[in-house]
C-alpha cells in the first residue's frame, strides 16, 4: 500500500518538493516511533533527499503506514520556524572590522539594517539561532580584501545583489522559506574580497537532528 497520501490531485501533478517533504515526514514519524532502525532511517533519508522521481519517493515509504499526527506537526512547526520577537526596534548596527575579526552567533537580536565595513578583516554572521523582529533585513557591505560569511537556516530567504571587483560571491543557501519567512538582502561591493552564504546545517543534518529530537519526545532514545 502506498503510504504517501494519494487522495485528491494525482501524485504526478503535485509539486515534487511537497511530495518529498511528505515522504521525509513519514520517515521521521516512523523512525521516531521505533518502526524502523536508525540505519534504515539514514539510508531511506538519503534516498528521499536525492530522489529525482515520484516513484523513488513512493517506494521509500511504501511499507510505512504510520502517518504524521498533530503532535508531530506541532513539533515540526516549532523546530523549523524562525524565531520572531514582537517589537518596533528600527535601529541599525554598524560593524567595522579592520585587520581583525567579528562574529555574531547564538540568539542575537537582528536589527533592520546591518552595515559592514571590512578592510583586511573577517566577519561571520550566524543567523541559525538569531531572533528576528523584522521580516525584511538589509545587509550593506563595503568589503576591501576581507571575507564575509553568512550562515542561515533553511527557512530564511537570502538575496544577494553584490558588485564584485576581482572578488567573489557564493550564495549556496536555497530560498525555502515561505512568504512569512525573514528575507535577508545583501547589497554593496567587494574588492578583492569574498562573500559566502551557506546553510549552517545541510537539509539532511537538520532532518536527522529533528528525527532524534522526535524520538526523545515520543519516549525513545537516540539509538
Amino acid at each position: 500500500m502506498m503510504a504517501i497520501d494519494s487522495s485528491g490531485v494525482k501524485i504526478e501533478d503535485r509539486p515534487f518538493d511537497q511530495v518529498r517533504q511528505e515522504a521525509i515526514d513519514q520517515l521521521i514519524m516512523n523512525y521516531s516511533h521505533g518502526v524502523i532502525s536508525a540505519e534504515a532511517f539514514e539510508r531511506r533519508l538519503d534516498v528521499a533527499s536525492d530522489a529525482k522521481s515520484f516513484q523513488e519517493l513512493i517506494d521509500v515509504v511504501a511499507d510505512l503506514s504510520l502517518q504524521p499526527d498533530t503532535q508531530y506537526q506541532q513539533q515540526r512547526e516549532r523546530s523549523f520556524s524562525p524565531r520572531y520577537q514582537a517589537g518596533n526596534d528600527t535601529r541599525n548596527e554598524n560593524i567595522i572590522c579592520v585587520l581583525s575579526s567579528n562574529q555574531h552567533s547564538g540568539q542575537w537580536l537582528v536589527p533592520a539594517e546591518i552595515r559592514i565595513v571590512s578592510v583586511l578583516g573577517s566577519v561571520e554572521l550566524d543567523f541559525s539561532e538569531a531572533i528576528f523582529q523584522h521580516q525584511h533585513i538589509v545587509i550593506r557591505v563595503n568589503n576591501w580584501i576581507g571575507s564575509l560569511t553568512i550562515l542561515v537556516p533553511e527557512q530564511v530567504n537570502v538575496v544577494s545583489n553584490m558588485f564584485n571587483i576581482i572578488g567573489s560571491t557564493d550564495n549556496k543557501a536555497p530560498c525555502m522559506g515561505d512568504r512569512q519567512a525573514p528575507q535577508i538582502v545583501i547589497e554593496g561591493y567587494s574588492i578583492l574580497g569574498s562573500l559566502d552564504v551557506k546553510l549552517k546545517k545541510t537539509i539532511k543534518e537538520k532532518f536527522s537532528a529533528f528525527a532524534n529530537q522526535c524520538r526523545q519526545m515520543f519516549g525513545l532514545n537516540k539509538s
